[in-house]
């Protein structure tokens, strides 16, 4: 059967997500407008940074207090997408967000509605120009 426009660019989404370098949660975004991927991105360290997969450790997991985004040194897949846009380029388009967790023997797609852009993403995709995000749980 074939797959809805929303089913496609999450799957490829998905398939972005695979490249993250995050041990505890696998993030993959497109940007699409007018039909038409604009960019793509991942979750994992700045470029030229030791990646949490290097080390083996997740520094948000590490940190003594419970904080949101401190000690995570990841640039959000989100963030990696519209960095490689230009806002003329995102002016009215979507941005379909895939999320994957480890449950012990596999990458698993979370398809709940904690599956969200964080605060700081979030308004940065409302200036950016991007009208929606999708998610497998918000269609």
């Amino acid at each position: 059967m074939r797959p809805t426009k929303s089913e496609y660019y999450l799957d490829i989404a998905s398939a972005v997500s695979k490249r993250s370098t995050c041990i505890r949660r696998h993030y993959g975004a497109v940007i699409v407008n007018n039909d038409e991927i604009v960019s793509t991105g991942y979750n994992g360290s700045p470029r030229g940074d030791k990646n949490c997969c290097d080390y083996g450790i997740c520094m948000r997991a590490q940190a003594k207090r419970n904080s949101c985004y401190e000690e995570c040194k990841s640039v959000h897949a989100e963030q990696n997408a519209m960095i490689s846009a230009s806002r003329r380029e995102m002016l009215g388009a979507t941005l379909y967000l895939s999320c994957q967790y480890w449950d012990g023997s596999g990458w698993i797609e979370d398809e709940s509605e904690e599956v969200t852009p964080c605060p700081i993403c979030q308004r940065m995709i409302s200036n950016s120009g991007i009208v929606k995000v999708v998610t497998r749980a918000r269609k």
